[in-house]
């Protein structure tokens, strides 16, 4: 067992000698990076920002800040523009949207049946057959019915009874 526990503490040793090899080459690697990184920077501002010079007397310095305010104000005035072609913009899109007709939704028939089974799953087992539970139930054909029925359009009766004569009409056969 000796030279099996020699030989894992060699094994142990390398790999803890790779791991720190290994971290030694990333945190060149990482300051390589970073060392980039900041190059980059500098390069950017130097291309885009122009040095600053600060004027040495008071009016100047004015002067720089009406300057500045200046161009806050142009930039501001052009926002609001492009906010308010937006809002047009906007605006005319959803009259467009209004003007052109949608087409209705189709309706789909389902049984009772197939509707409860849409609900509630396959666990309950209903049968809603409601015209097998309906009761058969005869309708006797009364006087009143019958003339209701045989009135018909309600406007010719209107004109038949307006008038005299149709108050006389009316008289003659409710007698």
């Amino acid at each position: 067992m000796g030279d099996e526990e020699k030989r894992n503490r060699a094994i142990t040793a390398r790999r803890q000698h790779l791991k720190s090899v290994m971290l030694q080459i990333a945190a060149t690697e990482l300051e390589k990076e970073e060392g980039r990184r900041e190059a980059e920077k500098q390069n950017y501002l130097s291309e885009h920002c122009p040095p600053l010079h600060l004027p040495g007397s008071m009016s100047e310095v004015q002067e720089l800040c009406r300057q500045l305010h200046a161009k806050i104000d142009a930039a501001e005035e052009e926002k609001y523009d492009m906010e308010v072609k937006l809002e047009d913009m906007n605006q005319k899109l959803f009259d467009l949207r209004g003007k052109f007709k949608r087409p209705p939704l189709r309706r789909v028939r389902m049984s009772a049946d197939a509707m409860l089974k849409a609900l509630l799953g396959s666990k309950h087992k209903v049968c809603m057959d409601l015209r097998a539970n309906l009761k058969q139930v005869k309708k006797e054909d009364t006087e009143k019915e019958r003339d209701l029925r045989d009135v018909g359009d309600w406007r010719k009766n209107i004109e038949e009874k307006s008038g005299m004569e149709g108050r006389k009409k009316m008289f003659e056969t409710e007698s």
